[in-house]
């Protein structure tokens, strides 16, 4: 399994882009994780306006098998989240790194203990 090296990753399985100009990061979950969930029914994102916490709960995913909490990997103010994932949750098992995106948030606290790719691909097995 590959994963991208330009993420940083969580022990949850949810990875985080590097923060663009406007202090703005790229939310989502791992391929690793999408093919545990197996196929995604449902997604509940947090709010544009939402205050995210590191480590806290923040959403759902709900697959045929399981309903997952999903955690913020980060702090910060929710700015987007992903409504092409609302409409059509398969999104996420097809393209969890492109178009699976979940939410964009503005970190207002990057003390979070996030994982580089290799980190994170020894961690998952």
């Amino acid at each position: 399994m590959s994963n991208p090296q330009q993420l940083r990753y969580t022990k949850e399985h949810e990875w985080v882009s590097a923060v663009d100009a406007d202090g703005i990061a790229t939310v989502g979950i791992t391929k690793f994780a999408a093919n545990a969930l197996g196929d995604v029914v449902f997604a509940q994102l947090p709010a544009v306006g939402d205050t995210v916490t590191a480590g806290e709960t923040c959403g759902e995913l709900e697959s045929t098998k399981s309903v997952s909490d999903l955690f913020a990997p980060v702090t910060g103010e929710v700015v987007e989240a992903n409504q092409d994932v609302v409409d059509d949750p398969a999104l996420v098992n097809n393209a969890p790194f492109e178009g699976g995106w979940l939410f964009k948030v503005k970190i207002t606290d990057d003390s979070a203990e996030l994982l580089s790719a290799d980190e994170y691909t020894d961690f998952a097995g």
